[in-house]
């Protein structure tokens, strides 16, 4: 169902283009609802005829959808930036990835800092928008469902967000603040120390002005 949504069902309904405008975001990167499966099943619907990529080691193809995963200076490209693969150039072992904002020029060897990225982590999606979120919310990613990873996911989308998953796990994620009121407890732990940290630099002055009296 979450693939069909994708790749026929959301973009025969609104006119979205399944790669350009829909993403997926899955609470993790493993399971039979994680990432890594979902990314499998993307690519083999959306880009079933892509040229392979030899060497590349991550099973890419001309055309995917690929997501860097860490800050490149050189390349000017960083963490959760997404493109599509638009060229490969075996003779000169050159892959073009283009974004955006620009067209990237990568060498065969920094293809490890690209992942697919059809699906990809609530985590990952954040600071970033998207016409359409699909997000597949199951009790299998129980350690997962929680409010603030919810609220993420929503508020990734600009149109249209379509959660697939169980009543019971979306009343558990909604339900579950514990990240909330960890902040809190942090908070107040730091204000304690603040204030031991105030008492100490009292009891030294006042031991320091003993000191000179003597």
């Amino acid at each position: 169902l979450v693939v069909d949504l994708c790749c026929r069902r959301l973009p025969d309904y609104y006119g979205y283009d399944p790669i350009d405008d829909i993403q997926l975001l899955a609470p993790m990167r493993r399971g039979l609802c994680g990432v890594d499966r979902f990314n499998d099943m993307l690519q083999r619907t959306l880009n079933p005829s892509g040229d392979a990529i030899p060497r590349a080691g991550r099973n890419f193809k001309l055309g995917d959808k690929v997501m860097q995963v860490r800050n490149n200076y050189e390349y000017e490209v960083f963490n959760g930036d997404i493109g599509r693969i638009t060229k490969v150039d075996l003779v000169n072992q050159r892959v073009r990835v283009t974004y955006p904002e620009k067209p990237v020029e990568y060498d065969m060897a920094d293809l490890s800092e690209l992942v697919l990225a059809y699906a990809i982590t609530t985590h990952k999606s954040q600071g970033s928008e998207y016409k359409a979120v699909v997000m597949p919310l199951l009790m299998q990613h129980y350690m997962m469902l929680q409010r603030n990873l919810l609220y993420t996911a929503v508020t990734r989308a600009k149109e249209l967000v379509v959660i697939v998953g169980s009543k019971r796990a979306m009343r558990m994620a909604i339900r579950n603040n514990k990240v909330a009121r960890r902040y809190t407890g942090l908070v107040e732990r730091l204000r304690r120390s603040v204030q031991e940290g105030y008492e100490l630099l009292d009891q030294g002055i006042q031991q320091l002005s003993l000191w000179d009296m003597r």
